[in-house]
């Protein structure tokens, strides 16, 4: 049996408006998000997407910090859908903008990229 655990254990995605930002997850994904408190001390402003300890996958948090900002072309996160055209339909619906539309990537399924209202840019992968 082997001991290597999935790569991606956490993601934070920064935001510059945390209303925003909660607003449009919350609309593509259907799903709430939990606030984290912060630190002592902290300046931080975090939520958490719902998660599931026995479930596979990374979790991770929108998150508002004076030292970190939004933007395009860094790290891309790929979220989990049950069809990608879906949750890309939704990002426009909710302010975001699709970059690359549904594409096949053969015996993988599909992805789609698209950029969400602060400038993120983040993928939507799907098996059909």
């Amino acid at each position: 049996m082997s001991t290597l655990n999935n790569p991606v254990g956490w993601f934070e995605l920064y935001v510059s408006d945390m209303a925003r930002a909660r607003a449009f997850y919350k609309a593509v994904f259907e799903r709430e998000l939990a606030e984290l408190p912060a630190p002592p001390g902290s300046k931080l402003q975090m939520y958490a997407f719902e998660q599931d300890a026995a479930v596979k996958g990374a979790a991770g948090a929108l998150v508002l910090s004076p030292d970190m900002k939004p933007g395009s072309g860094g790290t891309l996160i790929y979220f989990s859908c049950e069809d990608c055209a879906m949750q890309a339909a939704r990002a426009t619906a909710a302010g975001g903008l699709v970059c690359r539309p549904k594409s096949r990537m053969g015996e993988y399924g599909f992805i789609s990229i698209v950029r969400d209202t602060e400038g993120n840019s983040i993928g939507l992968h799907s098996r059909q």
